[in-house]
């Protein structure tokens, strides 16, 4: 059964002036799964976080997302390392998108999306990103991740996270944006198989 919850979350401490017809960010909409019995196997883990293959953000616009996984799961008892060395594998992936004020995509396509593992559904199309514009557009950053025993290639768990920021917003940037959506993807983590939370985060 699908499950809904509300949470807090104070992502960064971020103060901006805002019109008061402007809807503020958020909140990040998270939903999650777990694969049978693979609950026992999360946690305190030798970790390897790398770009998901097809993900439309790459390089170093996906490096800040990444990161904040790797800072995430640090709280679950999971240490970095290098693909040699790691039990688990963390995939991630990033699209970006800019809607306009009746809610139309912006029309600068780069790819299409895809299911990051067999508990998930399609994530859409992938986007490129224009900040420009009036403070009636807005921009929506989807952030995945799945994690998968690096010996049998099972993917354990997956997830993925929404946030809708104004343009003029700092979480419509990079890296606010990858802090906030990775705390909100991993709190309470794992959570439970097929859950879906909204965290609330100031703008």
């Amino acid at each position: 059964m699908k499950a809904r919850a509300r949470f807090a979350l104070i992502a960064l401490p971020l103060a901006i002036a805002a019109c008061s017809t402007v809807r503020p960010a958020g909140p990040i909409e998270v939903t999650r799964f777990l694969a049978p019995d693979a609950r026992a196997q999360l946690g305190d883990r030798q970790l390897m976080v790398e770009t998901a293959p097809g993900s439309p953000e790459q390089g170093l616009a996906l490096a800040p997302y990444k990161q904040a996984v790797a800072q995430a799961l640090a709280s679950y008892g999971y240490s970095e390392n290098a693909r040699s060395t790691a039990q688990q594998i963390a995939s991630v992936r990033v699209e970006r998108s800019q809607l306009e004020a009746d809610r139309r995509r912006s029309p600068v396509s780069v790819g299409a999306g895809g299911s990051t593992g067999r508990y998930g559904s399609g994530l859409g199309v992938g986007v490129g990103l224009n900040l420009g514009g009036g403070s009636d557009k807005r921009v929506v950053t989807q952030m995945s991740v799945s994690l998968r025993d690096k010996t049998s290639g099972e993917v354990l768990w997956e997830g993925r996270a929404r946030l809708d920021a104004p343009t003029k917003s700092p979480l419509a940037q990079n890296g606010p944006a990858a802090q906030a959506l990775a705390d909100a993807l991993f709190t309470g983590f794992p959570g439970n198989n097929g859950e879906t939370i909204e965290v609330e985060v100031n703008p």
